[in-house]
């Protein structure tokens, strides 16, 4: 086997936000799992910041990726949120309490997550990538391995299937 050979012919699907951890993240799944075994979902969810569907299309297209765009527009109507409501504005720099930030969207990595299972079940997928990342613990906890642990254990029984979730990013830091 060379370096280059997929170590797997399973197919995987990778949550492509557009930015750079899921667009390293899609590359990892190319080498582990070969170009035609690689698809990728976007998740348009009234995010404030359009310009990242626009990203993740063009990112899709120059990796010769099938990409899917789901909407989601359940999170907008929530609000609460920097990144979905436009009467908030992002939060500058770091806190010093404990309070998540205002650009925490309550549960979007839980959906998205859940979400990509499902769909990947219809598509024969049952690797699902993802670029969340520990490092991103102190404002997001649906970034947590214990949390990606437990939703993996929850998609498994709810879909009787042996879905797994990858996270290549996990530890590493920006």
């Amino acid at each position: 086997m060379t370096p280059n050979t997929p170590k797997t012919a399973e197919k995987a699907l990778v949550v492509l936000s557009g930015g750079q951890d899921s667009t390293t993240c899609l590359y990892w799944a190319l080498q582990k799992f070969g170009p035609a075994n690689v698809e990728a979902v976007t998740f348009d969810y009234g995010q404030r910041h359009r310009v990242e569907l626009d990203c993740a299309r063009k990112i899709a297209a120059m990796a010769s990726v099938r990409q899917t765009v789901l909407p989601i527009d359940t999170f907008a109507a929530i609000g609460g949120n920097a990144l979905t409501d436009d009467s908030i504005q992002p939060e500058e720099g770091s806190r010093d309490d404990d309070a998540l930030p205002n650009t925490f969207v309550p549960g979007r990595n839980l959906i998205f997550l859940t979400f990509a299972a499902a769909f990947g079940y219809t598509r024969g997928a049952r690797h699902i990538v993802t670029g969340v990342a520990q490092t991103d613990y102190s404002g997001y906890p649906d970034c947590r391995e214990n949390t990606l642990q437990a939703l993996q254990l929850a998609v498994r029984l709810g879909m009787d299937s042996r879905v797994e979730l990858h996270t290549p990013l996990m530890y590493l830091s920006k």
